[in-house]
This record gives structure tokens, C-alpha cells and sequence, in this order.
């Protein structure tokens, strides 16, 4: 048991405060495949004591992995006002969508609260508050909300499949398939531990894309890709690499590094000093590539 919850299990009577533990223990070891048996462990200790935020966040995880979206809400709110900080707003807002009320969802994704939270945690709520777009209709509002810097199919961390996931879903909701199964791809490589079904989702829109083919075309633009941006980022590191040796060079020898393209811009300042001035033909020309 975590070591803030027998914390604050030593204040209860202690025969009291070890009845709840073995509760809240069995409640931990169960709400994962029997969530139902779990919530009346996290019931049983929430109602000898009451007052003990960790168990009202038992109660609520509890409730809200049973269905329980109400009474899950409500836990979860106590916990807030008891301990303080942000608290699991991803799934107060997921609770509030369950009930047919993604506007209230999304409301908790803009509350000063949401900008206290931990980078996973930010990002399911962000996740959260898509789908509550996409229930009000806002369909193209809940792809552009997903497109953060987390968004990126090099990147594997605990939400990255989730979050391409999610983008996935979306897009196809918009109508654009195509890009819909590129994300797809993303997810199921992103899903090692099976959160997801992005596997039997690629299955499906196999056949209303056009068959192996088709398929085959797009995984391999998706790949291509993600192994151009990879390359990009290599040679850009490169780049940044020679311009700190330069530079390093130049502290040592009391000079400022040369920025590239110094003597080229030079060049060109006398040239267009030492030309005539524009036609009008040629100033219209200029004119029309700016409005291009």
C-alpha cells in the first residue's frame, strides 16, 4: 500500500484503519478485471471512513471503471475539495460526456485547473475533450484540438497510442479516410499492451479503401514518412552541431562566429545598390508573386 494512504490511515481508531487497508487493497487488486467487486470494497471503506481522501478516490476510480459515471463525478469532486490541486479531470470530464454533457467536458479542458495538470494527464484530457467536440457536432474542432507537439508517430510514450487513436477516430468522423488509416497505422504500432483495437479498425477500412493495394500504399507512405522527419531531425542536429564547434572555435579565438550566408548577403546589398531602379513592368511582376 502506497505510503501517503497509511499516512492518512493512522488517523482512524487502529482496528478500524486495518479493516479499511484490507478493503482498500482488494479494491486495488480487482478494479482492473472485476471493476464491480472492486467499487463495493472502495463502498465498504468510503462509508467507515469517509473524510480519508485516498479513499474517496478509491470509490471513485471505482465507480467510474463499474459505469458508475454519477457517483464516480461526485467522488472524485470530494477528492478535489479535500486534498486540493487538479485532480482527475480527464475522467471528471469523461464522466460528464458519459452523462450527455460534453459541453460541461469541455468546460473542465478550459478550467485553470487543466493547465495544472502532469503531461499525460493533460493529454487525455485533451483526448476527452475531442470526443466532447465531436458530440456537439464540432467535428473539424476536434480534429485541430488533437494536432499538439504529443502528436508525433516517433514519439512512444504511455498516451501515444491513445492519442493517435483518438486523432484517428476523428478523422474519419471528418470524412478523410485516407489519413484516418495512416493514424490508424500509428496506433497499432504505438499499442503494445492491446488498449486499443486500431488492428480490427486498419481491417475495416481496408475493403471501403480499395483493398490490398491501396492499403499497402498508404502504410508504406506513413512509414516513409516518419523515417523522413527522423532524417530530418538528424541532419538538422548536424547543422546545430558544426555551428556550436564554429562558434566554440571563435570564443577561443576572441572572435564571433561567421553566420552563414554573410559574405553572399553582402554581395547581393551592393548589387541591388549598384542597379537601376524597377520598371513598372517589373515592379507589377513582384507585386504578382507576393499575392501568389
Amino acid at each position: 500500500m502506497d505510503i501517503e494512504i497509511r499516512r492518512e490511515l493512522l488517523t482512524l481508531p487502529k482496528g478500524l484503519a486495518d479493516k479499511v487497508a484490507l478493503h482498500l487493497i482488494a479494491a486495488g487488486q480487482l478494479i482492473d478485471s472485476e471493476p464491480e467487486q472492486a467499487l463495493e470494497h472502495a463502498r465498504y471503506a468510503r462509508q467507515r471512513a469517509p473524510r480519508i481522501p485516498s479513499i474517496r478516490e478509491a470509490n471513485g476510480l471505482s465507480a467510474y471503471l463499474a459505469g458508475e459515471w454519477n457517483e464516480a463525478l461526485a467522488e472524485l469532486r470530494a477528492v478535489r475539495r479535500m486534498a486540493g490541486g487538479p485532480g482527475h479531470l480527464a475522467i471528471m470530464a469523461d464522466c460528464e460526456r458519459a452523462m450527455g454533457r460534453p459541453e460541461r467536458a469541455v468546460e473542465l479542458s478550459r478550467s485553470e485547473e487543466a493547465s495544472q495538470l502532469d503531461q499525460e494527464d493533460a493529454v487525455e484530457l485533451r483526448i476527452v475533450a475531442a470526443g466532447a467536440r465531436r458530440d456537439l457536432g464540432e467535428i473539424d474542432a476536434s480534429v485541430v484540438s488533437l494536432q499538439i507537439a504529443e502528436l508525433d508517430p516517433r514519439r512512444q510514450e504511455p498516451w501515444s497510442a491513445r492519442l493517435f487513436y483518438a486523432y484517428a477516430d476523428n478523422l474519419l468522423a471528418a470524412g478523410r479516410e485516407r489519413d484516418a488509416f495512416t493514424w490508424f497505422v500509428h496506433a497499432a504500432h504505438a499499442d503494445d499492451d492491446d488498449e486499443t483495437d486500431a488492428a480490427d479498425r486498419l481491417e475495416e477500412l481496408a475493403a471501403q479503401l480499395g483493398g490490398p493495394d491501396v492499403v499497402e500504399e498508404l502504410v508504406t507512405e506513413a512509414e516513409a514518412a516518419a523515417e523522413a522527419d527522423d532524417d530530418f531531425d538528424d541532419e538538422a542536429a548536424l547543422v546545430d552541431d558544426d555551428f556550436d564547434d564554429e562558434r566554440d572555435d571563435a570564443e577561443e579565438d576572441g572572435a564571433e562566429p561567421e553566420e552563414a550566408g554573410t559574405d553572399e548577403t553582402a554581395e547581393r546589398s551592393e548589387e541591388q545598390t549598384a542597379a537601376p531602379e524597377n520598371t513598372d513592368g517589373d515592379a507589377d511582376n513582384a507585386g504578382g508573386a507576393r499575392a501568389q
